[in-house]
């Protein structure tokens, strides 16, 4: 009985801490566009200047949120889901 409530207990503070460190990440990340800039090149993209505005300004407006990925409209190399060349019928 004991394990199991101390396993509970470790996981459900476990994802606090890291939803803690996640949103100090964050927000520290809008603050320095050389961090931003290392994040986008480990996710494959290249923004320039533009685009690191662009990126900062839906940081700072979404709360960290992005949606519809990076400014730049380019998949990264290696995407995952590559787009459906297939005709419709």
């Amino acid at each position: 009985m004991i394990p199991i409530v101390t396993l509970i207990v470790g996981l459900v503070g476990g994802f606090f801490i890291g939803v803690y460190y996640l949103r100090r990440q964050l927000t520290t990340m809008q603050n320095d566009p050389q961090m931003l800039q290392k994040m986008a090149k480990q996710m494959g993209y290249n923004l320039n200047g533009k685009q690191m505005q662009q990126a900062q300004q839906m940081m700072k407006k979404n709360g960290g949120n992005m949606p519809g990925g990076m400014p730049g409209g380019k998949a990264p190399k290696g995407n995952a889901f590559p787009p459906n060349n297939k005709r419709r019928k």
